[in-house]
C-alpha cells in the first residue's frame, strides 16, 4: 500500500491548504480507485474538508472557533488546568477534540472525489508556527 508523509508549516490558527499535495501522491501512485486516507500525528491540529473558493468561509470558521472555545486566560476559561504550555494549549486540544485527526476521500478515476468547491485543509488551532506531519495513505 503506498505511503507518504509530508510536513506542513503553519504561521499560527488558521487553514492550510493542501489539496494538490494529496493530488500529486495519488497520481504518483498511479491507482484509478481506492481511498485515501488521511491522518495527522498532533493533537492540537485537525484535518477539515471545506470550501475552497471563498476565502470568507475560512476567516469565519477561525472567528467562530476562537469564540467557542476561546483561550485559558480568558475569563470564561478558568476552569482548565492544562495551562502550562500557553493560553492556547489547552483550547488547541478542544478544536482538535471538536474535530478529527483523520479523514478518508474516496479516489475515483485517478482523482480525489471531492465537490466542486471541497479543499483538503489543515486546522492549526495554536498560535505560533509549527511544522505538522501528516500521513497520506491510499488502499485500493
Amino acid at each position: 500500500m503506498p505511503q507518504k508523509i509530508i510536513s506542513l508549516s503553519t504561521r499560527g490558527q488558521g487553514l492550510y491548504e493542501f489539496t494538490a499535495q494529496a493530488a500529486d501522491f495519488i497520481d504518483a501512485c498511479g491507482f484509478s480507485e481506492g481511498l485515501l486516507t488521511l491522518f495527522v500525528r498532533h493533537t492540537s491540529c485537525s484535518l477539515i474538508v471545506q470550501e475552497n473558493a471563498d476565502p470568507d468561509v475560512q476567516r469565519d470558521l477561525k472567528g467562530f472557533f476562537a469564540r467557542l472555545v476561546p483561550p485559558s486566560d480568558d475569563p470564561s476559561m478558568t476552569w482548565m488546568i492544562h495551562t502550562a504550555e500557553g493560553p492556547d494549549d489547552m483550547p488547541a486540544h478542544v478544536k482538535s477534540a471538536l474535530t478529527t485527526v483523520s479523514i478518508g476521500i474516496p479516489v475515483t478515476g485517478g482523482r480525489l472525489a471531492l465537490g466542486t468547491w471541497q479543499g483538503i485543509y489543515l486546522f492549526e488551532h495554536r498560535d505560533r508556527p509549527h511544522r505538522r506531519e501528516v500521513v497520506m495513505h491510499l488502499s485500493p
